[in-house]
């Protein structure tokens, strides 16, 4: 015969596990949002670090990835490092890179997260650079020169990289020495860019191509497939944006 069973005392019982689940998760996910304040590095709370600047408003989200040079490392003002970056001056911790910057971020640059800059040479970015996350910008790559010679244990090639103002670089992709980049360059995701890179010009493929390019004379070249998007006008508030977003608008004739 069965055991007779209390099924309220069994209901209550899991109701309280559940409760218990969910106030553990609000807590731990309170405890980590706690966390990454407390851990951001800024000017005002540096950590461990002691960069050669860090200008205001720039904020480097915890946890970072690794961090060493700091002494030849300049982060310009209202920049944003995402989480898991790594930003390192020299090719190993506590070298003497002389009297000058090594690494430079221009003011408004954002890195998204997991992306590494690697400089032992000059890497400079302009101002208002947006980087996708899993970028990869280094000064140095490795050398195959010795065929007898395992690649990793020969000294690396090595070439200053510079990333001019307005650029936009996709997600994965990987800036090369000796690499230049004029101004307002679009670097697509995974391209690999070597050499130099003329201003307005968007980049595809390993390596990269310029697949498009705007001049004065004959505007984007080959043309857009599709117009510029308006921008919102600047005297709406953000009530009246949201009211917009509420409308039950019907469908574009262009499309859904």
């Amino acid at each position: 015969m069965p055991k007779n069973r209390n099924t309220f005392s069994s209901d209550a019982s899991a109701a309280l596990r559940a409760w218990g689940r969910r106030a553990a998760s609000r807590a731990v996910h309170r405890g980590w949002r706690w966390i990454q304040q407390a851990g951001a590095v800024t000017a005002e709370q540096p950590g461990p670090y002691r960069f050669r600047r860090i200008g205001p408003a720039t904020r480097l989200a915890f946890p970072l990835g690794t961090v060493f040079g700091e002494r030849w490392i300049e982060l310009g003002d209202h920049c944003i490092i995402g989480e898991q970056v790594t930003l390192t001056a020299g090719m190993m911790p506590d070298l003497d890179l002389g009297p000058d910057p090594v690494l430079r971020l221009g003011n408004g640059v954002v890195l998204g997260r997991g992306s590494h800059v690697v400089a032992s040479q000059p890497v400079t970015f302009g101002d208002d650079v947006f980087c996708g996350p899993y970028v990869y910008v280094t000064s140095d790559n490795h050398s195959y020169d010795d065929p007898h010679q395992p690649i990793g244990r020969q000294w690396p090639r090595s070439a200053p990289v510079t990333i001019g103002s307005g650029s936009w670089l996709g997600t994965g992709a990987v800036i090369l020495p000796g690499a230049r980049l004029g101004r307002n360059v679009v670097v697509a995701a995974g391209a690999v860019v070597r050499g130099d890179i003329p201003d307005h010009a968007v980049v595809a493929g390993a390596p990269a191509k310029v697949v498009r390019r705007w001049q004065p004379e004959t505007g984007w070249v080959p043309p857009l497939r599709s117009a510029p998007p308006v921008p919102i006008p600047s005297e709406m508030t953000a009530d009246q944006l949201k009211a917009l977003a509420d409308l039950d608008l019907p469908p574009s004739p262009d499309g859904p």
